[in-house]
């Protein structure tokens, strides 16, 4: 892995133009893990140039690479601390699942796209070992590993799954895009939404913006 002196300047722009548009909202411990994850080590080398700057790309399988300010805005409605165990549903190019990563949380990551899941575990197992990556459907969750501190859903959901609720622990949260329709556009978009869990069967639900997320589908795909 090549990480020299003009990723690291890039990186720090990025960070500084992330904490610019929060109006120094994000936490700085998330911003440290963003200033310390190389992202272009995640994306294909044609959009290189392009790696440090604040959007997604592409990643393949019709799944992309969250922007790094959507990043820093899910970490902080997460509100990791150490050791804390979390679920990610949506592995991706393990972007998130890296940032998590190195702020000390125990990361079970979860990819429901065959072809995806093979890029990117050896990947995450040679340069984030400490992160367990599983080809199930998100939906699902992960029950045998259950209770989570955390649950974060990095793609578009079209309702809230009771079992990822259901696997948190009294006090845990969840933070989930779940799809809405856009009354000017009728296009649909989504809302982030945090759920906090107070009892077995009581949440508190916030509503923290609007965004745009590649679908989240429950199947498991075969490669080609």
């Amino acid at each position: 892995m090549t990480d020299n002196f003009r990723h690291q300047g890039l990186r720090q722009k990025l960070v500084d133009l992330i904490r610019e548009k929060s109006g120094d909202k994000i936490n700085s411990k998330i911003l440290a893990a963003i200033n310390t994850v190389p992202r272009h080590i995640f994306i294909d080398s044609s959009f290189l140039e392009f790696a440090y700057e604040d959007r997604p790309f592409s990643i393949g399988s019709d799944q992309t690479i969250s922007q790094p300010s959507t990043v820093a805005i899910q970490t902080q409605l997460l509100d990791i601390a150490p050791s804390m165990k979390v679920l990610e549903i949506g592995t991706g190019s393990g972007y998130q699942a890296a940032v998590l990563s190195v702020m000390g949380a125990k990361v079970f990551t979860v990819e429901r796209q065959r072809e995806l899941y093979l890029r990117t575990q050896p990947f995450l197992k040679k340069y984030y070992p400490k992160i367990k990556c599983f080809l199930a459907d998100g939906y699902k969750g992960l029950p045998s590993f259950q209770p989570f501190d955390r649950v974060i859903v990095t793609a578009a959901a079209p309702f809230v799954p009771e079992e990822l609720k259901e696997q948190l622990v009294i006090g845990g949260k969840l933070v989930i895009p779940v799809d809405i329709i856009d009354e000017k556009t009728k296009k649909t978009i989504q809302i982030m939404k945090l759920f906090t869990k107070i009892a077995e069967n009581e949440f508190k639900v916030e509503e923290h913006g609007y965004f745009n997320f590649v679908p989240m589908l429950s199947e498991i795909t075969k490669s080609n």
